[in-house]
């Protein structure tokens, strides 16, 4: 494996039974970038992880992790990697600094290092000063920053995280990001899974998963040239439903979908649709209050890639 990938994923299939989580992916991630693993609940991401991190065996296919086979070698390669849950793994009735003295314990940081590196772990949390407090009356967000320190007691050079932020508050979610990408720009490799498409836009790259399959991968701003072909319009009106209906129905119109309390429409060329879905919809009774092209978000982007799938008549 070359130098500059700490992560390489070939071909990897995980099956249970006749149920297939993980369907032939493939990807590479580089040292030091930020990798998102996108996609809805139940698409395969946190089955991949558990892979990278030797918890689930593969079925087939093969994953290294800094150089390591993660079949052959899976004790090296956990000396190697952080490893962070979507469900918290913190033992709640400990005090902070227990969690962070047991993982710590979990990977041999000893002496003067644990000193350190419990320092370090209170400052990154926002901890200081409450390392005596009983870790299960912690709010979320800090929650989530101790076990983010608990995972890289012993300097890891890659970082797993699955699902991190799941049922985190906003600010806690941005705060999370910063030191992710404070330990990127350190050298460290960071994978990460996530259904929030907003939280993608921070990783360097992405793999967009559906059904166990390998949509695309790329940066967010690539995905979202690449996904739509045609112009997006952003349409706004009431009632929304009927308006959804109609609009499929005309000419020009690529495809459409409810985005909030708005639509996003693909179209063959924006200045036509523009002139002529108005009236389309008040002959229906569709009132509109606006029409106005809009960049593809990476909502747009994985709905139009995984619809394109679906059209191919791709199966798991």
């Amino acid at each position: 494996m070359s130098e500059a990938f700490s992560i390489v994923v070939d071909e990897l299939v995980k099956r249970f039974r006749r149920f297939t989580a993980v369907n032939r992916i493939s990807f590479s991630v580089a040292r030091g970038e930020i990798f998102g693993l996108l996609g809805p609940n139940g698409s395969g991401k946190s089955t991949t992880i558990r892979m990278l991190c030797g918890l689930l065996t593969p079925t087939a296919g093969r994953v290294s992790v800094v150089g390591f086979d993660v079949a052959r070698d899976p004790e090296e390669v956990r000396q190697h990697i952080g490893y962070m849950s979507q469900k918290f793994s913190l033992y709640n009735d400990l005090r902070v600094v227990e969690n962070l003295e047991f993982f710590a314990g979990l990977y041999g940081v000893k002496g003067a290092q644990l000193t350190e590196r419990i320092a370090w772990a209170l400052e990154m949390a926002g901890l200081n000063g409450g390392e005596e407090l009983i870790t299960g009356d912690l709010a979320g967000g800090w929650k989530q920053r101790l076990a983010l320190g608990c995972a890289v007691m012993h300097r890891p050079r890659v970082l797993l995280l699955d699902e991190p932020t799941a049922g985190v508050d906003p600010l806690s979610r941005r705060l999370f990001w910063e030191l992710i990408h404070q330990m990127s720009a350190d050298g460290v490799t960071v994978l990460v899974t996530t259904h929030y498409m907003d939280e993608a836009e921070y990783c360097n790259r992405l793999a967009l998963i559906e059904a166990g399959r390998l949509v695309a991968t790329g940066s967010p701003s690539e995905l979202k040239r690449g996904a739509i072909r045609g112009d997006l319009l952003l349409v706004e009106c009431a009632p929304l439903g009927r308006g959804l209906e109609i609009i499929k129905r005309q000419p020009g119109v690529l495809d459409a979908a409810v985005f909030g309390a708005a639509l996003h429409v693909v179209v063959g060329a924006a200045d036509r649709a523009r002139a002529e879905l108005p009236a389309a919809l008040a002959s229906a009774g569709v009132a509109t209050s606006r029409i106005e092209p809009i960049a593809p978000s990476l909502e747009d982007a994985f709905v139009a890639l995984a619809g394109k799938r679906h059209d191919l008549g791709a199966t798991q």
